[in-house]
């Protein structure tokens, strides 16, 4: 089964592994600019998929178009997290992603919640 979305998740996808795979850590984290590139780019894209077949009329993803687009939003949250110096395994569910950007309408704040990164001490 797919669902209308095929073709943007596929995209999303494509994009997340090219960035893992070219991505350079900073020489001096953090490098909030390129953080904020990754959260708008990448973790608001794939929560945007999300919420576009959530809103109005229920659509159902295929479950390995859902699996694709959770494997994506993770690999942002990771490459979000090595923009400050981090190095971690996020799995999160679009889910939770979603429901953090409804409760405080930044990506950013998203990124931060499911990351941990920088901490709340920084």
């Amino acid at each position: 089964m797919s669902s209308q979305y095929r073709d943007r998740i596929d995209d999303l996808s494509e994009k997340a592994a090219a960035a893992r795979e070219s991505f350079d850590p900073p020489a001096d984290p953090p490098d909030e600019e390129r953080a904020l590139t990754v959260c708008r780019e990448g973790i608001g894209a794939a929560v945007a998929v999300y919420v576009d077949a959530r809103s109005g009329e229920w659509h159902r993803f295929g479950e390995a178009e859902f699996e694709r687009l959770e494997r994506a939003l993770n690999t942002y949250l990771e490459l979000y997290a090595r923009c400050y110096g981090v190095d971690t395994v996020p799995d999160h569910s679009v889910r939770t992603a979603a429901e953090a950007l409804l409760d405080t309408h930044d990506v950013v704040d998203v990124a931060r919640i499911l990351t941990g990164v920088p901490s709340r001490d920084e």
